[in-house]
């Protein structure tokens, strides 16, 4: 079988450990490439690849098949923009764009060039929200009226990483964790109708936004997004509920984690949370209550690039389509107004 020839765009946290392990185990990938300017950190964990000091050199190589954009936020648009002009794949890193002016000119561009071109939202397949659309794809919570999801952390100190606290477009809590919020929330109720925001900052000299309260307005439910880097004691993730009860869950999904031990994706037992993180349903069923815990659906994000694969090789649907990506960044816009405007936003 063709394998597909890939690049990373760099070698930071994301290349490390969201993409380069999974493109490295999976058959249907060759490991290539990866743009590090001034470094070599890639070969020493993968001796054989390939290091390109400029973007220019990288999408010279025609050997190239798909190109990962995961550098920082700011630069998603130009990096894809010219990795399609030479007729490459894409893998963007969430958050898409900064506009979704931008990223629909990335869609049309696509489109032109006949290349694939999706983004990275591998939340959907975190174990603990697995288990959360199942359950609201089973029905057991009647019609849902309201949920409440956090991606909460307790990190009083500016990061480390320069352009995550540089005041530049693009960067802030609502676009790095917010995205993956609203990528799931979309992914379980659509589009919604309107959107109320607050969003702010709370540690000591930051520039940038570190919290958010995000309000979604549907038809018939409401869903609000919340996340705060000052929440020592961790609320539930997922708040669910509906006309015949409610369901909750914690964020338990230990993927990152065993990254970060440097195991690898099919190591045995991958992705499988401990039982003490079960979610918890507590319904009405004939007139009757029942509370029961639920067990925790296996995660995997080689889901996403056995997606990319059948994709690129079989011309199947993407695993995460550039249109549904926009979807998230039409939202984050609208948060930003509603919140410099302090009213709601219509969609």
């Amino acid at each position: 079988m063709a394998l597909i020839t890939t690049a990373l765009c760099s070698f930071g946290m994301s290349g490390h450990l969201f993409h380069a392990p999974f493109i490295d185990v999976h058959p249907d990938f060759n490991l290539y490439g990866v743009l590090e300017r001034t470094k070599n950190l890639t070969e020493k964990k993968y001796p054989n690849i390939k290091t390109f000091r400029s973007l220019e050199a990288l999408l010279q190589d025609d050997s190239i098949d798909l190109v990962i954009v995961n550098t920082p936020n700011i630069t998603h648009y130009d990096f894809t923009k010219r990795i399609i002009e030479v007729g490459k794949h894409v893998v963007v890193e969430k958050p898409f764009t900064v506009t979704a002016v931008e990223a629909q000119e990335l869609i049309e561009l696509a489109e032109k060039h006949k290349v694939k071109l999706s983004v990275y939202h591998n939340r959907r397949w975190d174990s603990d929200f697995k288990t959360v659309k199942k359950i609201v794809e089973q029905g057991v919570l009647g019609d849902i009226v309201e949920a409440e999801f956090h991606y909460d952390r307790f990190e009083p100190e500016l990061s480390y990483k320069t352009h995550k606290e540089t005041p530049t477009e693009g960067v802030g809590s609502l676009y790095d964790l917010g995205s993956h919020l609203i990528d799931q929330v979309l992914q379980l109720f659509g589009m919604p109708k309107r959107v109320f925001a607050s969003l702010d900052s709370f540690r000591e000299n930051s520039e940038v936004g570190d919290y958010f309260d995000v309000k979604l307005y549907y038809d018939s439910k409401y869903v609000t997004l919340k996340s705060s880097y000052f929440v020592r004691e961790p609320l539930p993730a997922y708040s669910i509920h509906g006309t015949k009860g409610s369901f909750i869950k914690s964020k338990a999904d230990i993927q990152e984690t065993e990254l970060q031990k440097e195991l690898k994706p099919n190591t045995n037992n991958w992705g499988v949370e401990p039982e003490s993180e079960k979610g918890l349903l507590h319904i009405m069923k004939d007139g009757r209550s029942y509370k029961q815990s639920v067990n925790t659906e296996i995660g995997d994000y080689m889901t996403y690039y056995d997606g990319i694969s059948e994709a690129i090789l079989n011309n199947k649907p993407l695993p995460v389509s550039a249109n549904e990506a926009k979807q998230v960044i039409q939202i984050i816009e609208a948060a930003i107004k509603s919140n410099l405007e302090k009213r709601v936003i219509e969609l």
